[in-house]
């Protein structure tokens, strides 16, 4: 399961880049399955298009279908990352990707440390805190 900053780290190749690059490859070769939220491929494409303007963001996206299964959202996950929200205070988007692995039992891919206020009910794979 990716966050949004996971894929924004593969395409402006910042720290967690290899990490994402051997994932990425893993998916296509059909050794890993890789998933995002439908909101987090949103907040994907909105920084990417502040890094690479629209049209090149906008590739990036659909480059990245060839690996990763986009997954919507409906009313329950909705009100579950909702609920999340309020009790641990991440952002909205973060809350979406949170739930999706839980419910999913997936391992999230980020560099967001506010992940950790979840506590064992979430597995996290932790990529570089910092990007360039």
């Amino acid at each position: 399961m990716l966050d949004a900053n996971a894929l924004v780290r593969f395409f402006r190749k910042t720290p967690g880049f290899m990490t994402m690059r051997k994932l990425v490859q893993q998916a296509k070769d059909g050794q890993a399955n890789l998933t995002m939220s439908v909101v987090n491929l949103g907040e994907t494409l909105y920084v990417l298009s502040r890094y690479f303007g629209e049209e090149q963001a906008m590739k990036c996206i659909e480059s990245a279908r060839d690996a990763v299964a986009m997954i919507s959202v409906g009313d329950r996950q909705a009100l579950d990352a909702a609920m999340l929200r309020f009790h641990y205070k991440l952002g909205l988007a973060d809350c979406f990707a949170a739930e999706l692995a839980m419910r999913t039992g997936a391992t999230l891919v980020t560099a967001d440390p506010d992940f950790a206020k979840l506590g064992k009910r979430l597995k996290v794979l932790a990529l570089p805190r910092h990007s360039g």
